[in-house]
């Protein structure tokens, strides 16, 4: 072997630059990446957005025709053709006094029942983490049951229930020492039977809240709420700073949920009221009902079905807006 054969080194081999972009915007080579993917999720959503597209978007398009046309009962039944009204039913409807108390009922009926849902639910999401398995597994099929109940069951339940005569709460409350309540009539006033039917709305929502706020509960890191606790936070302290900053997502999202469920109640008033709610029971669901089939002025309980569609709208870009904050955050 001659010295040369020692000294010298193998040189490596000489990478290859990568494609120019002309190569690499070339069909068929290996630096494009294909577009061809690009319309496979809207192909896919296709059937599911025509369908809402015919079950929503006509309904909506008929409710918002209807607003704006003097449409009564010669015109549903073809005596008359439907005339224009221009924002006649919506001038109607807000210089109306009585629309204005049902708008401020059905909104502190709302956001009471949406308070005491969130605050309920929270409140039995916690306290199951600390039982155990089998009575969690117990709970939750509870839960799933009286919320999968019907709603006209649920209400004729609690119809028994708050009975003046036969109410099972009232024959308890009697029992009290210096409590008198046999013959107590719940639906003598509007804010005692709203106070009742509000009742009856918590209880079929607060399974839905509690189940989906269990399922949050579970993301939650262990070691996030320990090194709080080792910083001295107590239970109070562990839940604001670490459990709630994690919910939020999920509080949001039940929030507005149950905001535009409780604002579209309406067989719980409907049958509760035997299928005629008083004026203190009206929230603006029944009085767009009534207002369209009772006094058969389908314009006017347009108006107002439309108003209420306009108000939950509001709802939903608060929603979305705080989602996007949410999503920044992250």
């Amino acid at each position: 072997m001659s010295a040369a054969d020692t000294t010298t080194a193998k040189v490596p081999p000489v990478r290859q630059s990568p494609p120019s972009g002309s190569e690499a915007g070339e069909p068929g080579k290996p630096g494009r990446k294909s577009d061809g993917g690009a319309g496979v999720p809207w192909l896919l959503l296709a059937p599911c957005l025509l369908v809402l597209l015919l079950v929503l978007g006509y309904p909506l398009v008929r409710l918002v025709t209807l607003s704006f046309q003097h449409f009564g009962q010669p015109q549903l039944w073809g005596f008359q053709e439907a005339e224009s009204a221009g924002f006649a039913n919506f001038a109607k409807i807000l210089s109306d006094g009585e629309f204005w108390a049902v708008v401020l009922r059905t909104v502190i009926f709302a956001g009471g029942a949406v308070i005491l849902t969130m605050v309920l639910g929270m409140v039995i999401a916690l306290l199951l983490q600390k039982v155990s398995g089998w009575v969690k597994a117990l709970i939750n099929i509870v839960l799933v049951a009286s919320w999968g109940m019907p709603i006209i069951v649920a209400t004729a339940i609690f119809k028994w229930l708050f009975d003046a005569d036969y109410g099972v709460l009232n024959w308890l409350l009697d029992k009290l020492p210096g409590v008198d309540m046999i013959g107590h009539n719940w639906f003598a006033s509007g804010p005692q039977g709203l106070a009742v039917i509000m009742l009856l709305v918590v209880w079929g929502a607060v399974p839905f809240v509690v189940i989906t706020l269990s399922a949050g509960l579970t993301q939650v890191p262990k070691e996030l709420e320990e090194a709080a606790r080792l910083d001295g936070a107590g239970a109070w302290g562990v839940f604001r700073f670490v459990t709630l900053p994690i919910l939020k997502p999920i509080i949001v999202m039940l929030t507005t949920l149950s905001v535009i469920w409780d604002m579209g109640v309406f067989p719980q008033v409907y049958v509760m009221r035997n299928g005629h709610p008083e004026a203190e029971f009206q929230l603006l669901t029944t009085y767009s009902f009534d207002k369209a089939f009772v006094v058969n002025d389908y314009g006017t309980g347009s108006a107002i079905a439309l108003v209420t569609v306009a108000l939950l709208l509001g709802v939903v870009a608060v929603y979305m807006r705080q989602m996007l904050k949410i999503g920044e955050v992250e």
